[in-house]
């Protein structure tokens, strides 16, 4: 199993928060995703390590951006 948190910048509402976790959720191993929306931390944890650049194209998919 692997756990790791991103910083996602943009989201302001309940809305932005489900977009994220979709778009997270459609990418294989991920086994859940977690967003802390004052923050904009998001933890993915999956079954297997995932690609940050999936990650990546799954946050700008979404509409948002990773910080850093």
């Amino acid at each position: 199993m692997s756990t790791n948190t991103y910083t996602v910048t943009g989201m302001t509402c309940g809305h932005c928060v489900a977009s994220v976790t979709e778009e997270l959720g459609e990418i294989g191993g991920v086994t859940d995703v977690a967003v802390d929306l004052p923050t904009g931390a998001v933890t993915v944890t999956s079954d297997r390590p995932v690609d940050d650049a999936k990650i990546r194209a799954a946050v700008e998919e979404a509409g948002y951006q990773l910080a850093g």
